[in-house]
């Protein structure tokens, strides 16, 4: 399940606690069979905190966007989620990765295995590693490091990054694991390093415990005892990078009678129950975005004759899991076409591209498919044979034919209603369906996995009256090519938002609802000492006639300093559920921590105006989703 939200950190909780009991219950299965080996363990590989820098990385799906702050709330929530809160046990152990300064490029234009991120110190600390350090603050037991070197040094070797920032400064007591392969390509990609037993030294000096490798007989960690023989690593070193390790173990109960253990209780009947069904198609809604709502088109009834559901993500279930998911259960799997059929009388369906690539394409499929239809739905996006893993993409275009079988749904719809549902991660160009009056409506929907058509079903018609959308686009859309950085370029600047210089087609946190929302009676200190939290209140009323959520977003400035800030930085967000005509005041305690800049003397509180935003968008955004935003000034002083 892939959930893109900038609105739920609670959610995510509850979907990152399914994951571990279910994958609790698995473990304890696999035991009792005597079953070990890959992907039957307690540790994961989870979350991914990376933050998103480049609209075409082929990984952001598996993240939690561009904003470092926004990435650490949520991580935290999923740490906590997956691992539990028992005394003695863990549930499952979170692994945040990939530490760090990823986040691009796997493939283009250089191979992520050997690239050299190159980042000051101020973009560094400012937006790279608070997402790391919310992980360590939330008790993760495991940080994997990634490929890529940072300012000449691979990070499965740096002392800086693994020992001086991220065990002396903040205190990480877990166990650091290198991303697979890592730790030979220090020698064979990297050339930092001439031979394994010097690669050793430097990966276990530094801070690595535990190493990753398909090589099980020629890996990088089977020379330690080498490097010890040959002086470059102490016995003791050693001795203390296995520490966690074992103490890990303990913490999963590995070494304790299982009549200790409150988890090796759960069984496989908690897989797939009807209570996590249940959170599959929350998830599922509560993450879809509303990019366009032509005259308030949606939400619809299910009153139409013909229907058609048309594109190559309409009605092929393994596409809507997107990478790394889990294996396909197709009988709880309801497509596009499946749960949209519901609509109307007659239902079809065509997909028009041979495959998602959309190399070939059939317009007479799409022709046949939509004639007299009252309304289209064109089901177009990605999927992970086009951005995943080592995966990246040339452009942030709808690939291969894509566009045309939506420029065709419309010339064959002869004024029938088009809705475009988009399945993907990162950014995609559809400029010319935004400005083009024949399209409705246009839904971002991600990977919602499962319960992908019931989802759809239920927002798309606001089933109940309280599913309207309202999540939030986790990181900026471009408006054209031009506005896309250079992949390879980590120079920010210390700027959260890397496109609100440029035009966007849709900033980061925007996000449309079946309703209108009113700010008011914003109420915040007049004056704030540097290291304090800060509190403050906002009513938001929904004056439209749907009840609906809102996403609250709180945002701040720096007014007039004489170092370098984030020209915006967002620091808390909320998601509220409103009826018509009522209001509710918001409380929001913000951590000290998140006014915090970091400068070349390193973190400090600027005794300065900081002006504080409220609303359901960025301030001064275009386009404007329609709510207003409050701002109010903070003097900080001694």
């Amino acid at each position: 399940m892939k959930v893109f939200l900038l609105s739920s950190p609670d959610l995510l909780f509850r979907v990152a606690r399914a994951t571990g009991l279910e994958l609790r219950a698995k473990h304890n299965d696999y035991t009792r069979r005597g079953l070990y080996g890959d992907s039957r363990g307690l540790s994961c590989f989870s979350p991914v905190v990376n933050i998103v820098r480049d609209p075409r990385w082929g990984r952001s799906q598996e993240t939690y966007g561009e904003d470092p702050i926004l990435t650490g709330i949520l991580a935290t929530q999923f740490v906590y989620g997956l691992q539990g809160n028992h005394s003695r046990y863990i549930l499952a152990n979170a692994g945040c990765k990939h530490f760090d300064v990823h986040g691009g490029p796997e493939n283009i234009p250089i191979l992520r295995v050997k690239f050299d991120a190159q980042v000051s110190e101020v973009d560094w600390h400012q937006t790279f590693l608070p997402a790391f350090k919310a992980c360590v603050d939330a008790g993760t037991y495991s940080i994997m490091c990634s490929y890529n070197s940072i300012n000449g040094v691979p990070a499965c070797a740096n002392h800086k990054l693994l020992t001086e920032i991220l065990r002396h400064t903040w205190g990480f007591t877990g166990y650091v694991v290198s991303d697979e392969h890592a730790l030979e390509r220090i020698v064979t990609q990297h050339h930092y390093l001439q031979t394994y037993p010097q690669a050793a030294a430097a990966a276990v000096n530094a801070g690595v415990s535990l190493e990753i490798s398909g090589n099980l007989s020629q890996n990088v960690m089977m020379n330690i005892g080498d490097a010890v023989k040959a002086g470059l690593l102490e016995e003791s070193t050693v001795r203390e990078r296995v520490k966690p390790l074992f103490y890990t173990r303990m913490r999963h109960g590995e070494f304790d009678p299982a009549s200790m253990n409150p988890y090796t209780k759960l069984n496989l009947s908690i897989i797939q129950s009807p209570a996590h069904q249940a959170l599959t198609l929350e998830a599922a809604m509560k993450s879809f975005v509303l990019l366009k709502n032509q005259n308030g088109f949606l939400p619809i009834k299910r009153n139409f004759n013909h229907v058609a559901v048309v594109g190559p993500m309409s009605n092929t279930k393994g596409v809507l899991y997107g990478s790394y998911s889990p294996t396909v259960n197709r009988t709880l799997t309801v497509t596009p076409a499946e749960g949209l059929a519901q609509l109307a009388i007659k239902a079809t369906s065509a997909n028009g591209c041979k495959d998602l690539q959309c190399d070939e394409y059939d317009a007479t499929q799409i022709h046949k498919a939509t004639a007299g239809a009252d309304i289209i739905f064109v089901c177009l996006g990605t999927g992970a044979s086009i951005e995943s893993e080592n995966r990246d993409r040339p452009d942030v275009d709808l690939p291969g034919g894509q566009l045309v079988l939506l420029k065709d749904a419309v010339t064959f719809g002869k004024g029938a209603h088009v809705v475009l549902l988009l399945f993907n991660a990162g950014p995609l160009n559809v400029t010319w369906a935004d400005q083009n009056p024949s399209v409705s409506a246009i839904m971002e929907c991600w990977f919602p996995a499962q319960s992908t058509g019931t989802a759809l079903l239920h927002v798309l018609t606001n089933e109940s009256g309280t599913s309207s959308p309202a999540g939030r686009l986790p990181s900026t859309w471009p408006l054209l090519a031009d506005d896309i950085p250079n992949m390879v370029n980590y120079s920010m600047s210390g700027r959260t938002y890397r496109y609100s210089n440029a035009p966007a087609l849709y900033p980061f946190g925007f996000g449309l609802s079946y309703t209108t929302f009113r700010y008011s009676d914003l109420v915040v200190p007049k004056t704030l000492t540097p290291g304090h939290d800060m509190t403050l209140s906002v009513t938001v009323t929904n004056t439209g006639n749907l009840t609906a959520d809102e996403v609250t977003q709180i945002y701040v400035e720096w007014v007039q300093t004489s170092v370098a800030t984030p020209r915006l930085q967002l620091v808390a967000v909320t998601r509220t559920t409103t009826a018509p005509g009522q209001g509710n005041t918001l409380h929001f305690t913000v951590p000290a921590r998140h006014f915090a800049i970091y400068t070349s003397s390193g973190w400090a509180s600027l005794q300065c105006t900081m002006r504080v935003y409220a609303g359901g968008q960025q301030p001064n955004q275009t386009p404007n989703v329609g709510s207003n935003v409050l701002a109010a000034d903070v003097i900080v002083i001694k």
